[in-house]
């Protein structure tokens, strides 16, 4: 008895550098089905073979100016309304069950809302097959002449396929068919269920034609659900208890030693036919969780996973029997999947275990979207970032298609109608952003060594051996007649014998003497047999000697060698851990040196910004020093300028003054004459008092030059008192003087001054609390060409909140004038004296006072 091999799912390829791995974007396809009603409301427009457009409903407004926004989505291939089950099955799931004969792994998914014809695309409906039954029908027609016995191969608990030999196998089926109490899966030949016969009709058939006749292939179903974040096996044969009923218990997910994920302890049926196949489907689907919603009558509460696996091994060199090495074994598998759709509560009305059931969907489905989202930006970005698989089963349980096992292809089903238009855009939404998510390409498997053509070869082998067996008439090889005309001719002949005399004693000598000659040459023939056998039988013994040493070698070797093996695999896993390590390194420094570029990047644009910035700044800070040179030259020209004009004016007013006081002198003088005469004309007895001299220019001018520009009048002659309005600030008040930063210092002869002022440059609540009066000086520019200073004043009184207000009341103005300027009109004095200039800053302040009050302006002395 040999051995039996083992086989495993294949091993995931080593890592590669990323530009060396062909990537292909996840499949996306989608399937529009037909309205409910004719008079219902579309919202879904098929415009081209991969375009669909999509309406927003009437009522719904798209943006805030109430116009509608229709927006395109792009897919592989569109299906419309009209597309049959065979037309949808031939471009997408036709490949796929190629791969999986090919050795290549698939992942096929319907997604969309819930009522969208996820279920009907998957299972189908009678004589309207679905993927799943047209999937399973193209695999048994194409492997059919080809598939192994029962129990030639034989799953194990560890995602792993073991091939037994033909006797284990022989065993195994008896036992199966001994056993009653176990119920058997349909055979072959039986009839057909007229259920499923209807589904797929015999001008749909099809197989695939790249078939490798060198290999025995068998097929083996599991049938799970995902319902609640929980997996359980719609295909196991739990115990049923009247009294004490057990839930169905669910299972868990586990890694095997190839970083492939399986459901632990699943049950795994092989199957022989479509109909035993199906037949185990339908088994499956009695126990899947369905309910009534208000959107659908039959609403799926579960993700469903159909999983067929194809285990394959090749023929030995003489194309009977399995080749009993597990290193040529393949196990590739096609999982179908349904998702449970999309739902909102607000619509579905759902409570209970129908709320937490749709919770529980939309979460597993945002999972779903997450992991998208992540996988596309890692791939566009370049970045690192962990997938969060295990947030889900679902996505847990295929993450191995995603980091590329095998094709992934999805198909999204739209209903058309108004009222699934908001889940529909989130839909489309998910599905544009999945065709951007790459996976890798799956490697081909290795080619076995043996020769084609082997299971041909000993079929016609067979076949010329059954027609020379039918020839001959038996199954014996020893009445071959070549051999035996071969003995007899080497015999001797027989004598003629023919008696016609009872008496004759010649003929009978004759043949008593051949036939004893015949029966000596027997005996040696057997004599020289028996020493040949005896020859051949030592022969054989020693034979066995020398192979019995020789597999004693060979076993010496062979422990030797699985020795070396174990010390290989251990040196492949740390090589690969390695290489993981490694790779991760390569990331990792990859995205060093983008951060690194990034930052140096911004470094540089930094110091050219900085550098800009400085040679604008040094160009700003120069301008400003040729401007305070120029106005520093300018402010030295103006200063000498209004210097000399002051100085001049000056003088003038020196001089005008001087003239002014000596004619009031003599008239003084002549007054005091005529007051003295008259005194004393009335009165003879009193002395005349000598005539008053009068003073000399000299001591004239230099009183004159002793006196201020405003002489006090003599004490003889009593002062004249203009009428006029006394200025405010000339009070005994306490005044804030606030003088903004931005005046200018006029370098004048007379300035305001106010006594018991606190002077500010802003205002503030402080200062105001301490005074009674506020003044405000004010400057700007005249019509003249020169500065204007406004002396703006007003009342400080308290408010209601606490807080200090002003109230102004009049406006007093300073204005300086050039007595060279064109509008000034000259005078003429008297006739002694010189041409007078008016200059208000020479004379008196003249200033223009206006009132809140309705004052009128009077002129200041």
């Amino acid at each position: 008895m040999q051995r039996a091999g083992k086989g495993k799912t294949p091993r995931r390829p080593g890592p590669k550098k990323a530009s060396n791995i062909e990537k292909d974007p996840v499949g996306v396809y989608c399937r529009i089905r037909p309205l409910g009603a004719e008079d219902e409301e579309c919202c879904v427009e098929m415009i081209s073979s991969s375009t669909i457009q999509l309406h927003p409903p009437d009522g719904l407004k798209a943006n805030r100016n109430g116009e509608y926004k229709e927006t395109q989505y792009s897919f592989k291939k569109v299906f419309g309304i009209n597309t049959t089950q065979m037309e949808l099955f031939e471009d997408v799931s036709k490949p796929l069950v190629d791969d999986l004969i090919h050795c290549k792994n698939g992942l096929l998914f319907t997604y969309g809302v819930t009522g969208s014809g996820k279920t009907f695309t998957m299972t189908g409906s009678p004589g309207e097959g679905g993927l799943l039954p047209r999937c399973l029908d193209m695999l048994f027609n194409s492997i059919g002449p080809f598939q192994a016995k029962r129990f030639v191969f034989k799953p194990d608990d560890k995602n792993g396929m073991e091939i037994q030999s033909q006797v284990d196998a022989l065993l195994e089926r008896q036992k199966r068919d001994s056993q009653q109490s176990v119920p058997k899966t349909p055979s072959s030949r039986q009839k057909a269920d007229p259920e499923f016969a209807d589904m797929i009709s015999s001008e749909e058939a099809c197989k695939s034609e790249n078939v490798d006749e060198d290999c025995c292939y068998s097929i083996f179903v599991s049938y799970i659900e995902i319902y609640n974040n929980y997996i359980y096996d719609l295909l196991e044969e739990a115990p049923f208890d009247p009294i004490r009923p057990k839930p169905p218990q669910s299972k868990i997910l586990r890694e095997d030693q190839n970083h492939n994920m399986y459901v632990a302890g699943c049950t795994e049926v092989e199957v022989k036919s479509t109909e035993e196949a199906f037949e185990v489907f339908w088994k499956g689907q009695k126990k899947r969780r369905i309910a009534n919603t208000q959107l659908n009558r039959e609403s799926s509460r579960s993700h469903s996973v159909f999983t067929v696996k194809l285990a394959q091994a090749p023929l030995d060199a003489d194309g009977d029997h399995i080749l009993q090495d597990k290193s040529q074994v393949n196990v590739s598998q096609l999982c179908l999947v349904d998702l449970a759709g999309s739902e909102r509560t607000s619509r579905t009305r759902a409570e209970g275990s129908r709320l937490r059931e749709a919770g529980n969907i939309n979460q597993s489905l945002m999972t779903l979207r997450t992991c998208m989202e992540v996988l596309r930006e890692n791939q566009m970005c370049g970045t690192n970032k962990m997938v969060p698989y295990r947030d889900s089963k679902v996505t847990h349980l295929f993450k191995n298609y995603f980091d590329g096992e095998g094709k992934v292809r999805m198909i999204v089903c739209v209903n058309p109608k108004a009222d699934d238009y908001e889940e529909t855009m989130l839909v489309m939404r998910f599905a544009e952003m999945t065709q951007e998510v790459e996976v890798a390409r799956p490697v081909d498997r290795p080619i076995c060594g043996l020769a084609a053509g082997r299971r041909h070869r000993n079929q016609a082998f067979r076949d010329e051996l059954s027609r020379r067996l039918e020839e001959r008439g038996g199954p014996s090889n020893a009445d071959d007649p070549v051999l035996l005309n071969q003995l007899v001719e080497s015999l001797p002949a027989l004598p003629h014998c023919e008696l016609v005399d009872p008496a004759d004693d010649q003929t009978l000598p004759r043949l008593i003497e051949v036939l004893e000659r015949r029966h000596r040459i027997r005996q040696m023939m057997t004599e020289q047999f028996n020493k040949t056998a005896s020859t051949l039988k030592s022969m054989l013994e020693q034979f066995d000697s020398q192979i019995n040493a020789k597999e004693t070698f060979l076993h010496e070797q062979q422990s030797k060698l699985s020795q070396k093996d174990k010390v290989i695999i251990n040196q492949r896993t740390e090589i690969e851990r390695l290489e993981k390590k490694s790779k991760t390194l390569e990331y990792k420094i990859d995205i060093l040196q983008k951060t690194t570029g990034m930052y140096e990047q911004d470094k540089r644009s930094l110091q050219q910004e900085l550098e800009t910035r400085e040679q604008k700044l040094q160009r700003e800070l120069s301008e400003r020093r040729r401007m305070e040179q120029r106005m520093q030259g300018m402010v030295t020209d103006t200063k000498l300028k209004w210097e000399k004009e002051c100085e001049r004016r000056v003088n003038a007013k020196q001089l005008e003054m001087q003239n002014k006081l000596w004619v009031k002198d003599e008239k003084l003088k002549q007054l005091k004459a005529i007051v003295t005469e008259s005194s004393g004309g009335g009165s003879c007895l009193t002395e005349r008092p000598d005539k008053p001299e009068r003073p000399s220019r000299e001591r004239d001018r230099n009183i004159a030059q002793k006196r201020s520009a405003s002489p006090s009048p003599l004490p003889t002659a009593p002062p004249v008192h203009p009428m006029h309005r006394r200025s405010h600030s000339a009070g005994g008040e306490k005044w804030v003087d606030h003088k903004p930063p931005s005046n200018l210092d006029l370098d004048t002869v007379m300035q305001p001054i106010i006594p018991n002022a606190i002077k500010v440059s802003t205002p503030n609540e402080k200062a105001l609390s301490k005074c009674h009066k506020y003044i405000l000086r004010h400057q700007e520019l005249a019509s003249d060409g020169e500065i204007e200073t406004k002396l703006i004043k007003g009342n400080v009184f308290k408010t209601r909140s606490g807080g200090q207000a002003v109230q102004f009341t009049d406006i007093e103005t300073l204005k300086q004038e050039c007595p060279t300027a064109p509008s000034r009109k000259r005078r003429s004095g008297s006739a002694e004296g010189p041409v007078q200039v008016e200059d208000s800053e020479n004379r008196a302040p003249v200033a223009s006072t206006s009132s809140s009050h309705g004052y009128q302006k009077r002129r200041k002395p």
